[in-house]
């Protein structure tokens, strides 16, 4: 396997839920993706659920963990393989214990390096960095550098992931500083040949970058 990794989100809205199943299928069949986050912010329960149970064995049919953003409530309840803790979800303590040893917990950390710390002694299993470049997924209130994964990847064994507007242009500086996965939306998506094209031309970066 790459030393670096490609950690998919899922686009913030999914209008047409058997066409967006269809895209995520060519997507994980176009190359390596080690994981899936489901992040459909202000969608009610239920079209969350619904949306779990269309994708969850298309990622598990690729060998691709799946992780419910910010809602540990619903990972369990959807059968995910995780959850994504932004700092205002819950601790990986809370998380483990309800979800269980083999769960993968991952926690936002923004720029900071005291938050990381915290994480990790709290028993997540990865610690996400950024934004690195601009993005329009989010509203960037924080603003990382490269020498926060390098100081990361030398002092901790837990992996690091990078987003916040990361793309195959872009990336080869955050695979060069250790960054272990690159969590990517509008570079897959957006792609103007298809996210098949999005997860190739990721996976060509990673590796020309020497990830």
């Amino acid at each position: 396997m790459p030393d670096c990794r490609l950690y998919l989100i899922t686009p913030p809205a999914i209008p047409d839920l058997p066409g967006f199943t269809e895209a995520l299928k060519r997507a994980l069949g176009a190359g390596d993706v080690a994981a899936l986050q489901l992040r459909l912010k202000d969608l009610p329960e239920d079209a969350i659920l619904r949306a779990a149970e269309a994708l969850l064995p298309v990622a598990q049919a690729h060998d691709v963990a799946v992780l419910m953003n910010d809602r540990m409530d619903l990972a369990k309840r959807a059968g995910c393989d995780g959850v994504h803790l932004g700092q205002g979800d819950g601790d990986p303590i809370a998380a483990r214990k309800l979800l269980g040893a083999e769960a993968m917990i991952g926690v936002t950390c923004h720029a900071s390096r005291h938050l990381a710390m915290e994480a990790g002694e709290a028993g997540a299993d990865y610690v996400a960095f950024g934004a690195f470049f601009p993005t329009g997924t989010k509203r960037t209130e924080h603003v990382a550098e490269t020498d926060l994964l390098e100081w990361w990847s030398e002092m901790f064994e837990i992996p690091c992931v990078a987003i916040g507007g990361i793309s195959a242009a872009n990336c080869a500086p955050l695979v060069q500083a250790g960054a272990d996965f690159l969590a990517v939306v509008g570079a897959v998506w957006n792609h103007p040949d298809g996210p098949d094209a999005g997860v190739r031309a990721m996976n060509a970066a990673i590796a020309a970058a020497g990830g």
